[in-house]
């Protein structure tokens, strides 16, 4: 049991000292501006760039999506919240924000944030869905899974 919370305790530090790194260096983006309202976690910078430069990657490799970046988000909050447990090893942030694209266009976004499971388990991972980007339904039509 001892070593086990040992292993916990120390894998915890690291992950909060990767998450202080990423944080660190994410905050040189360029988003023009982002309004927060109460977000915690959900509205970080690492998380928004991390989403803003993942968008940006799929809609240049995915066909027949439009050329558009996030410019905005606003109306940031968290909606869900699943923490670890015995039984559900991974803690889970649902989150949601309105997106305002480069094109004009404000578009719903949700997103979740699941600890521990950045690269080589160091850090949080970050999945999204951008109503009416998930071509391939790997959300689940109209981003459902993430909802």
């Amino acid at each position: 049991m001892m070593r086990r919370l040992a292993t916990l305790a120390f894998t915890a530090l690291i992950a909060a000292g990767a998450a202080i790194f990423a944080g660190s260096k994410a905050e040189a983006a360029d988003l023009s501006s982002v309004y927060v309202e109460d977000s915690g976690i959900c509205g970080e910078a690492w998380v928004l760039n991390t989403i803003s430069k993942r968008f940006d990657h799929q809609v240049k490799h995915v066909p027949n999506l439009p050329d558009v970046s996030i410019t905005d988000f606003r109306r940031i909050h968290q909606h869900r919240y699943l923490p670890a447990r015995e039984d559900r090893p991974i803690g889970r942030r649902y989150c949601g924000a309105t997106v305002d694209l480069s094109d004009g266009r404000p578009r719903d976004i949700w997103y979740l944030i699941e600890e521990g499971q950045g690269f080589a388990s160091m850090g949080d991972n970050v999945e999204f869905c951008v109503a009416g980007f998930d071509r391939w339904m790997v959300y689940n039509g109209r981003c459902r899974v993430l909802r």
